[in-house]
C-alpha cells in the first residue's frame, strides 16, 4: 500500500462513495416479513385474507349485480340452486335467495360491511384502549387502580350481553353497531397495553428518558408506545376477528344491521328458514365465507404472535 492511501472503514475503494445504510425500520419490517413467510399455513392465510379484502373492495365492479338495487333483481329468479340460469340468460353460480338476489353478489357486498365493522371497531377500540392503558401504567397510583377497576367491571360482563343491551337502546345501523363493539372491546386493549407498559416502564431507557427531563408526552408516545406496538398488533388481529364474529351473531339475532345494509351474518339469517327445505346454499355459502375470513385472520394473528415474540414460538 502506497503512502498516503486511506483505507475506507467500510472496505470500499478510495473515491467510491459508500452505500447508504439501510433504514433500521425497513430492515426490521423485512425481517418480520421473512420470518412470517416461513410458515406455509400463515402465508396461505395471508393470501386468502388479501383476496377476501380485494374482493370486498372491488365488489361494485366484479359482482354480477347489485343485490340491493331493485331494478336489477327479478323476483321470478328466487330460490334458484347454484349454477342455475335465469330467464334472461344470467347464470347464478352460487344460486339466489328468497328475493331473487344473486348469492355471489350478496356475499361480496356483505363482506364490505363485515370488514368495515370489524376493522373500524377494532381500530377505534385500539386507540381508546391503548391510550387508557398507557396512562394507567405510566401514572400509576390511584389513577391506575381506578382505571383497572373500571376495566375489571367491563370485562366481568358477557360481551354479547353488553352489545345486545346497547343495540336495543340505540337501534340498528352501522354506526351504532361499531359503537357497541368499541364499548365491549376497548377494555381488552387497555389491560393488554397496561401489562406491557408496566414492564417497559421499569427498563433503563425509560429511566434515562426521565433523567434527561423529557416531557411525559414524549416519553409515552416516543419511547413507551413503540415498544408496546408488537403486542398491540397481535391483539388487534384477534379482536378484529372477534368483532366480525360478534357482528355476525348480532345480525343473525336481528339486532345488528338493517336489511338495507346486510352483512354476512344477516345473509345467514335470511336463509335459515330455508334450510329444512333443502335450500342450503342461502345460509351455507355466506357461512363458509365468514368462517374462512375469521380463521384466516386468527391464523395471521397467531403467526404474528410467534414472530414478534420468539419465546412463544411453537
Amino acid at each position: 500500500m502506497s503512502a498516503g492511501t486511506v483505507t475506507r472503514p467500510d472496505g470500499a475503494a478510495p473515491g467510491v462513495p459508500a452505500a447508504a445504510p439501510r433504514p433500521a425500520k425497513a430492515s426490521a419490517v423485512a425481517a418480520v416479513a421473512k420470518a412470517y413467510l416461513r410458515s406455509v399455513i400463515a402465508t396461505i392465510a395471508f393470501v386468502v385474507f388479501a383476496f377476501i379484502v380485494a374482493a370486498a373492495l372491488l365488489a361494485p365492479w366484479i359482482a354480477p349485480q347489485n343485490p340491493y338495487d331493485l331494478t336489477q333483481v327479478d323476483l321470478l329468479d328466487n330460490l334458484l340452486p347454484p349454477g342455475s340460469e335465469s330467464f334472461s340468460g344470467q347464470v347464478y353460480w352460487l344460486g339466489t335467495d328468497g328475493q331473487g338476489r344473486d348469492i355471489l353478489s350478496a356475499i361480496l357486498y356483505g363482506l364490505r360491511i363485515s370488514l368495515l365493522v370489524g376493522l373500524a371497531s377494532g381500530v377505534i377500540a385500539l386507540l381508546i384502549g391503548a391510550a387508557v392503558g398507557l396512562i394507567s401504567a405510566y401514572r400509576g397510583s390511584w389513577l391506575d387502580a381506578t382505571i383497572m377497576r373500571v376495566v375489571d367491571l367491563q370485562l366481568s360482563f358477557p360481551t354479547i350481553l353488553v352489545a345486545l343491551i346497547l343495540l336495543v337502546i340505540l337501534g340498528r345501523g352501522v354506526d351504532k353497531i361499531i359503537f357497541a363493539l368499541v364499548v365491549v372491546q376497548w377494555a381488552y386493549f387497555a389491560r393488554t397495553v397496561r401489562a406491557v407498559a408496566l414492564v417497559e416502564s421499569s427498563r433503563e431507557y425509560i429511566e434515562a428518558a426521565r433523567g434527561l427531563k423529557l416531557g411525559h408526552v414524549r416519553i409515552v408516545l416516543g419511547h413507551l408506545l413503540p415498544n408496546c406496538l408488537p403486542t398491540l398488533l397481535v391483539v388487534a388481529t384477534v379482536q378484529v376477528a372477534s368483532a366480525i364474529s360478534l357482528e355476525a351473531t348480532l345480525s343473525f339475532l336481528g339486532l345488528g344491521l338493517p336489511p338495507t345494509q346486510p352483512s354476512l351474518g344477516l345473509l345467514i339469517a335470511n336463509g335459515f328458514d330455508y334450510m329444512q327445505s333443502g335450500r342450503y346454499w342461502i345460509s351455507l355459502l355466506p357461512g363458509v365465507v365468514l368462517l374462512v375470513t375469521i380463521v384466516s385472520i386468527n391464523v395471521i394473528g397467531d403467526r404474528l404472535r410467534d414472530v414478534l415474540n420468539p419465546r412463544l414460538a411453537r
